[in-house]
């Protein structure tokens, strides 16, 4: 047993990051400003998007690509159970209804059969999201969003750096939105981007990040600015500072030698416990780029010595952290009482979630870590 705890996830801090937001911090500029633009040009391009737009968080990505596109009350979107919060709860914001659907049993990722059949007159968008890093079904996604005249955005929080057979995320739907929170692929501390190539919703998603502000309003304490402006629309309060996009650039420029870290890591997962019956590993479609944000193993509770909750408390006790992604959202009270979703309804993500476990994986580990946690699972999980 280590004597050190492994966390679940810590953030891949260097010295380049480091003189980035002192650089900043010295230069007197700290909000919105000149390296956010270069954060949003590099992003963009290594993202094969015409437009980027950092803002704060990727909630703020999605609740602000929602609003470029018209989502009004009345409205539905169609969202996968098996997410984070923020995912539907953006929908409400515009008093619409987010309609769940459940995921498939090997990805994790939204079932599109049932997503197509959970379209109605309502539905304005979609919101597939790239469950772990392994991009949805994009092509068949998008070609049932083409025939009904539905909106695609992508709920990439995940999927940094990802590719669905040839294409990068985040030049695949209309909107592709990124997160840079502290266990991200990349990180910002916090903060997101959207992607597009739509120059008129670039525009407007930039706009209503900061109030509602015409003029290229960080401008105006420059030499250049101006302190007029006219506000055409109340925005929100979602713009990202220099000092975090000052963390983002070099962390971009690190993000594909981080993939390969994690990349090998999760190779060594699946050969270090591929012969373990009780588990079921991570399976990944052909043709895709996998991002390994997440490692998720799925723990066979009738073949294994213990359970799915006794096996993250007796890791924890071996000194290794671990977490559950996700507790899939209509297993949640808010949305068993306001839209009247119950276990039976998504039998996959209902039984998944007993079972889920998300191990360690990033490159401030060690691939003797990865062999520690293999050998101590292997020795919880028995047969």
């Amino acid at each position: 047993m280590t004597d050190q705890f492994l966390p679940f996830h810590r953030p891949q801090i260097g010295e380049e990051e480091i003189a980035s937001v002192t650089e900043t911090l010295r230069s007197g500029w700290l909000t919105t400003g000149p390296k956010v633009r270069q954060f949003e040009q590099e992003f963009a391009e290594q993202a094969g998007a015409s437009y980027a737009v950092a803002v704060n968080s990727c909630t703020a990505a999605l609740h602000l690509a929602l609003e470029c596109i018209g989502i009004k009350e009345g409205d539905e979107v169609i969202v996968p159970t098996m997410t984070f919060a923020a995912t539907a709860e953006v929908v409400t914001y515009f008093k619409a209804k987010p309609v769940l659907v459940d995921c498939r049993p090997d990805t994790l990722n939204i079932d599109v059969e049932q997503m197509e059949r959970a379209i109605t007159p309502k539905t304005k968008a979609i919101i597939p999201v790239h469950f772990a890093g392994q991009p949805c079904e994009m092509e068949k996604i998008l070609k049932v969003a083409r025939v009904h005249g539905i909106k695609v955005i992508e709920d990439a929080a995940h999927a940094l750096p990802a590719q669905d057979n040839g294409k990068v995320v985040g030049s695949i739907g209309d909107i592709t939105c990124f997160s840079f929170y502290v266990t991200k692929t990349i990180t910002t501390g916090e903060g997101g981007m959207a992607t597009t190539e739509n120059l008129e919703w670039a525009d407007r998603m930039r706009t209503m990040s900061l109030h509602g502000l015409t003029k290229d309003p960080w401008r105006r304490y420059t030499a250049e600015g101006s302190w007029d402006y006219e506000i055409f629309s109340p925005g929100y309060k979602y713009n990202m500072t220099d000092i975090a996009a000052a963390m983002g650039i070099p962390q971009l420029a690190k993000s594909k030698k981080f993939w390969e870290t994690r990349q090998r890591y999760a190779q060594l997962y699946h050969e270090g416990l591929k012969d373990v019956a009780a588990l079921t590993l991570p399976s990944v479609r052909d043709g895709v780029q996998h991002a390994w944000h997440l490692y998720v193993i799925q723990l066979d509770p009738d073949r294994s010595r213990i359970g799915r909750n006794e096996c993250i408390e007796q890791l924890k006790k071996h000194n290794i952290g671990c977490s559950v992604h996700f507790i899939p959202l209509h297993l949640h009270p808010y949305y068993r009482e306001t839209y009247g979703y119950q276990p039976e309804h998504f039998p996959v993500a209902t039984r998944l979630f007993d079972r889920i476990i998300s191990l360690p994986i990033y490159p401030g580990m060690t691939e003797a870590n990865v062999h520690y946690v293999i050998e101590t699972i292997r020795e919880l999980i028995g047969e």
